[in-house]
């Protein structure tokens, strides 16, 4: 009767909450044949309920601190309603019993032996805590037989934890009048003999005798006995406390040992768990989260960022994760206010339903930035804090270089911000230290190995590479990689012909053709072209070379890209780094470092967990260039945070530079290699910038607006809208619905604002708002939101640009023609060559990452608006094979900013009294 009720309870809850089932886990350990038995009893009973039940075992080597490390996650598991640790627990380690009970959240102990439940049965707060199993089905039965408990007089033989006390404490709040008796009362017969209602749990065989029983008297036995028995195969049978063939004839009512109190234990343990998962459902939304918000308190001027920052009180991080569903162990604390997030994560997620992604992008900037962060931060918190959606924002992690340099912080502005600025702004948990560390030792490694060819014989490079350890010679595996690579099936490094030695041990590099270069994360202008090997000890060979910014590494690029640490790996390994003098691609897998690669970055391809100052929760991880690379931030911080807001939630992410730049990339390369699907495009759009478009003069950073841009001009912005128009459209291309967040500055005129939220809905905007968030926080994003929200309601049918089976050339002709408005392309000598090149090596069927100014739609940054009729000049191509993805060069850039004549760090100094961080803006 139990089960059947249990069973339509559990229909009932998915029928009102679908996709969700009540859960179960039991951790054991050892493997004891009893607990066995048990636990798959309790398997099978739950499986029929329609509980999911999860059976942890742990080895009997577990040490007490295994043992609670499984429990706190079990604690914070949303999916887990109740578990129960099965006693005894059966480790060669020493284990606290009461320890590990007790380390059981109280709300999941459905077993109810931790000391808070023990305690609240025992003070009567019967609706507000778990009972034991056993003494729970005792009264089950107690109260099937009809009979009354109030004022009934009722005998309890045992006062274990598990069933005589709390049994005791379960009548006497049902109303008996209860005495307990054990081995050593004096007056046992005496005393059962008054008993209207009897629970036997004394654990010795038989031991009430039928003539104690008083008449009609409920006998309840709790008792598991083994005697000897003769008749019996095993040689023994199953008796309870209980004198049972004399028993029956005295009792109206007594339970069969075996079969009578066990198969209720059982049931009173599902029970339990179904009656958690609906306290759970009384308290949680699934799919909801109980997220706290931080209350803004807003102050006119807008005082500075760091200001701002430094004023929040974060949440500790430890709290964002639990908040957001992560556990325990898929978090790693970087201190108390950024953590690192487990892959593993994504994996356990892996049937939940994605959320709705959308991608911040916006219009041709000035060189001061339109606010693409500070949207992007605005939104979530709109979403998130006021109208309490599961929301996640995922950003790129800003270079120090700029930091330091000409740009400041990178952390979004105003009160829309990602928390602790200074934390965000400088190192955060190392992934770019990693990247540095991983570039340098692929540039170290190309040229030692050139030095090694150039210097030593093929033998002796071979005894080297392969040598003999205690007289036996080993390939290892990337050699057996770079074996099979050649055509050479052999694994036996003695079996190599001269032939097969030669070409095994020799890369042959050709110099001219190296592609790689070292990097450091500072702008130093002069590493832009420097000479290495000038020391003596390199003989002579030393070459030009240079140093880049570490962003734009490409194994930065790798990170954003890759889906996992396998994947990962295997990109790092399929990166070219230069052409051998016969032509043939040289990889980080021909030299040998694949391995040690994938060693540095693999705390780096763990996203990094933040928060905004209204407490929303953001992943900040990867920043690749927007130019020479996508410009987006992890694939993996997008995947996880889909899975983790669920399907009615919104992961906001943001890519760099204008729509024909960083839009573009998300969709073809990102995209593509995610297989994610966008559901809004968010097009940031400031009168300034238009303003620009339509002919008003240079904006300069660091240099005061001329007046055009601080007094109202309806004419000349309504010019530059020619290019809001065609950034629209280019979104449009990709099927996606695009809503135009206007962001307002104090400055603008309502009649500005008005033109331009008319003229992006006339260009086939979805929607288009006013956006004052800077100043307001996510209050003034609301109306951004709620766009949101509709739009992603809209059809989608997203589709790529181009097929990347198509020739190299026609790809990059498409994206200039129909992106970026050019009559068309010019391919200069170096550029056709490089077609050739990589079409011959294999990599033509690559996406394109076009690398050109984001000033401006076509290739030169004074031409503003929206230009056609241009030719787009290609002078070069160049390959990030392991990214995944061929790179025009359109004009002339640097990889390596410099330092302007005042850097920021003229302002950035420790405070004398906190300690803290000032200048950062």
């Amino acid at each position: 009767q139990v089960r059947d009720r249990l069973k339509q309870q559990v229909v009932e809850m998915k029928e009102k909450f679908p996709g969700f089932r009540p859960g179960l886990a039991i951790l054991q350990v050892g493997n004891r044949d009893d607990s066995n038995l048990y636990i798959n009893m309790k398997l099978k009973a739950a499986a029929e309920i329609g509980i999911s039940a999860n059976h942890i075992k742990l080895p009997n080597t577990a040490t007490e601190a295994d043992v609670l490390k499984c429990i706190a996650s079990l604690n914070a598991d949303p999916a887990v309603h109740g578990f129960i640790v099965q006693l005894p627990l059966d480790s060669d380690k020493p284990i606290n019993t009461e320890k590990i009970t007790n380390a059981v959240a109280p709300e999941k102990d459905v077993d109810g032996l931790s000391s808070i439940n023990a305690g609240k049965l025992s003070r009567g707060d019967l609706g507000d805590c778990f009972i034991p199993c056993t003494p729970k089905g005792c009264m089950e039965l107690i109260r099937q037989t009809g009979v009354q408990v109030t004022g009934k007089r009722a005998v309890v033989i045992g006062r274990s934890k598990i069933v005589g006390a709390p049994m005791h404490d379960l009548l006497l709040w049902n109303n008996a009048t209860v005495t307990t008796c054990h081995s050593k009362t004096s007056t046992l017969a005496e005393e059962v003999g008054k008993a209207d209602i009897l629970v036997v749990a004394a654990g010795k065989a038989e031991m009430v005798k039928g003539e104690w029983i008083k008449p009609g008297a409920i006998v309840i036995d709790c008792g598991i006995n083994h005697v000897p028995d003769s008749t019996k195969a095993s040689g023994k049978r199953v008796v309870g406390d209980v004198a049972y063939n004399t028993a029956k004839e005295k009792a109206s009512y007594i339970t069969p040992v075996p079969g009578g109190v066990g198969p209720m234990t059982v049931a009173m343990l599902m029970q339990s768990t179904v009656e958690s998962a609906q306290r759970f459902l009384e308290k949680f939304q699934p799919g909801k989260w109980t997220i706290q918000y931080n209350q803004l308190t807003l102050k006119m001027p807008v005082p500075s960022d760091i200001e701002i920052s430094q004023s929040c009180i974060p949440k500790p991080i430890e709290q964002v994760a639990i908040e957001v569903g992560l556990l325990p162990d898929e978090v790693e604390l970087y201190g108390q206010t950024k953590a690192k997030v487990q892959l593993s994560a994504l994996n356990r997620l892996k049937n939940q339903p994605d959320g709705k992604y959308v991608v911040v992008t916006g219009i041709t900037p000035t060189p001061l930035g339109e606010g693409k962060s500070t949207t992007t931060v605005g939104l979530v918190q709109a979403l998130g804090a006021h109208l309490h959606q599961n929301v996640f924002a995922c950003v790129r992690q800003p270079s120090q270089g700029p930091t330091f340099g000409i740009k400041g912080g990178a952390a979004g502005g105003g009160y829309c911000q990602v928390v602790p600025m200074e934390e965000f702004n400088l190192h955060l948990t190392g992934d770019i230290h990693a990247i540095t560390a991983a570039n340098n030792l692929v540039a170290a490694a190309i040229d030692a190995r050139m030095f090694h060819e150039l210097t030593q014989s093929d033998q002796a490079l071979y005894n080297r590479l392969v040598p003999s350890v205690n007289g036996v010679r080993k390939f290892s595996d990337i050699q057996i990689r770079r074996l099979q690579k050649l055509g050479i099936n052999k694994t036996d490094p003695t079996a190599l012909t001269k032939e097969e030695i030669n070409s095994f041990v020799r890369l042959d590099i050709d110099p001219g053709t190296i592609t790689w270069q070292r990097v450091l994360d500072t702008n130093d202008r002069f590493l832009r072209k420097i000479t290495i090997g000038q020391s003596p000890t390199e003989k002579g060979f030393s070459r030009t070379a240079q140093f880049d910014i570490t962003v734009s590494s490409e194994i930065m690029a790798v990170l954003a890209l890759a889906d996992g640490l396998d994947d990962m790996k295997k990109r790092f390994g399929r990166m070219v780094v230069a052409s051998s003098k016969k032509g043939q691609p040289v990889t980080a897998d021909d030299l040998g470092v694949t391995g040690a690669l994938a060693v540095l970055m693999k705390d780096a391809i763990k996203p990094n967990l933040m928060q905004t100052l209204e407490g929303t929760p953001v992943f900040v991880h990867a920043g690749p260039f927007a130019n020479i690379a996508h410009g987006n931030s992890s694939v993996l911080a997008d995947k996880i945070a889909l899975k983790l807001v669920g399907k009615d939630g919104f992961v906001v992410t943001e890519a760099g530079f204008g729509a024909d730049i960083g839009m573009e990339k998300f969709f073809d390369i990102k995209c593509r290699y995610s297989g994610l699907r966008p559901h809004v495009v968010v097009l940031v759009a400031t009168v300034r910038a238009l303003k620009m478009h339509g002919g008003g003069p240079a904006v300069t950073a660091g240099v005061p607006l001329p007046r055009e841009y601080t007094e109202e001009n309806l004419q000349l912005l309504a010019n530059g809208c020619s290019n809001l128009n065609k950034q629209i459209q280019n979104a449009r291309l990709f099927g996606v619905p695009v809503v135009v967040a206007v962001n307002a500055f104090k400055t603008d005129t309502k009649a500005e604002l008005a033109l331009v939220v008319q003229k992006a809905k006339e260009a086939g905007a979805f929607d288009a708002v006013e956006c004052t968030h800077w100043a307001e926080g996510g209050k003034g994003a609301l109306a951004l939101a709620r766009a949101v929200q509709r739009a992603s309601q809209a059809p989608s049918n997203f589709r790529f640009l181009y097929n990347t089976e198509l020739p190299v050339v026609d790809k990059i002709r498409l994206i200039a023609q129909q992106v970026y408005g050019a009559r068309d392309i010019e391919l200069l000598p170096e550029a056709q060559e490089k077609v050739a090149v990589y079409t011959k090596q294999g990599f033509g069927n690559l996406p394109i990452c076009m690398a050109k100014t984001h000033l401006s739609l076509s290739h030169d940054p004074e031409q503003k608006g929206a230009p056609t009729g241009f030719v787009l000049p290609i002078r070069d191509i160049r390959a990030s094979v392991g990214a995944g993805f061929l790179y025009p060069l359109v004009g002339t850039m640097s990889t390596m900013p410099g330092l302007p004549t005042r850097p920021c760090f003229y302002d950035i100094d420790l405070d004398p009294v906190s300690g803290g961080v000032n200048g950062l803006f």
